[in-house]
């Protein structure tokens, strides 16, 4: 029978505080349970001793997850799931990237709530936010795309930078024509808006959105209605953009008008249109690859912050295709 080497890492948590460190174990445990399955290795922790025990290199994954999780605690912060799970997803690599090249995160400030980034990708992604007009946020589902994009749109409209919010989605959907839907045709729209809306719920609150939805100020639009249309001093949002077709994309990148921001997300494995219609999204990553005034963010499984088994699907998915 084969020996299997297993060795054992202790680490002290500083400083030695009961409420972080009943923080950080999570009731019953659970964090720890959840750092264990992560990263395949044993932890054992009394106070402020922890003992990690089991292959060599996922031990240093775990410690360098366990000081971050810690480190999470002491400025306050509350350890979620997602939490956990990002921090698991971020040690990976046994020397993990910074969260900015330069140092520097990027957070948000919304009427409900201060939205920070988890991981390089979406702190470089809110980084580019602020600095391109235009930008492309590329990726699996559940990678902060969508929601990160919501959050800066309403930092923008709060601060008065811009006037008015707009949410776009191409009426493409997976299996199903909108005229076999039941109800007109906002109704039709508003559940493949459902992201969008869930997020403005959580930064604005529901009567906040209401109210912006009937002065104007938040405008829902399908993509065909913006033809003829220059949109000014707006935040524009398309989301589930690999659905455009290249003439839909092209339409939709000539709207902008002065004073304008918009953001294009998409995943490129998650394409509803016929197999014979190339996506937008994909020939306007071609085409605008060289164009230094417009942010690219391309995210991967890594960026994940759903439920861990979202992640390995990702990559079940994407190993399968070549």
């Amino acid at each position: 029978m084969a020996e299997i080497n297993q060795s054992l890492t202790q680490l002290k948590l500083e400083p030695a505080n009961t409420k972080n460190l009943k923080s950080f174990v999570g009731e019953l445990n659970g964090n720890i349970k959840i750092l264990e399955k992560g990263f395949g290795v044993k932890i054992f922790q009394n106070g402020n001793k922890v003992s990690i025990s089991g292959d060599e290199e996922n031990i240093k994954k775990a410690s360098n997850a366990i000081q971050d999780l810690y480190a999470t605690t002491t400025r306050g912060v509350e350890l979620s799931k997602e939490t956990i799970q990002m921090a698991i997803n971020n040690n990976e690599d046994i020397n993990p990237a910074p969260i900015s090249s330069s140092g520097s995160e990027h957070t948000i400030k919304t009427p409900k709530r201060i939205i920070k980034p988890r991981g390089r990708n979406q702190n470089d992604y809110l980084g580019k936010m602020k600095n391109f007009e235009v930008n492309f946020g590329v990726g699996p589902a559940g990678t902060g795309k969508t929601y990160l994009a919501v959050a800066k749109a309403v930092e923008m409209l709060v601060q008065e930078e811009v006037k008015k919010i707009i949410l776009i989605r191409p009426a493409v959907e997976a299996g199903e024509k909108l005229g076999f839907l039941p109800g007109d045709l906002s109704q039709k729209v508003d559940p493949y808006l459902r992201p969008l809306y869930d997020a403005l719920y959580e930064m604005l609150g529901f009567e906040q959105v209401v109210r912006l939805l009937e002065k104007e100020i938040l405008e829902v639009a399908p993509l065909a209605y913006l033809r003829g249309r220059t949109l000014n001093n707006a935040f524009i949002i398309m989301d589930e953009s690999q659905n455009t077709t290249v003439d839909q994309m092209k339409m939709f990148l000539t709207r902008m008008g002065f004073g304008s921001y918009a953001v294009i997300n998409g995943d490129m494995t998650q394409i509803d249109l016929p197999k014979n219609i190339e996506s937008g999204l994909s020939h306007a990553l071609k085409v605008l690859d060289k164009i230094e005034d417009i942010g690219f963010t391309i995210f991967n499984s890594k960026d994940v912050v759903r439920h861990p088994l979202v992640r390995k699907i990702v990559d079940a998915y994407d190993q399968f295709n070549g």
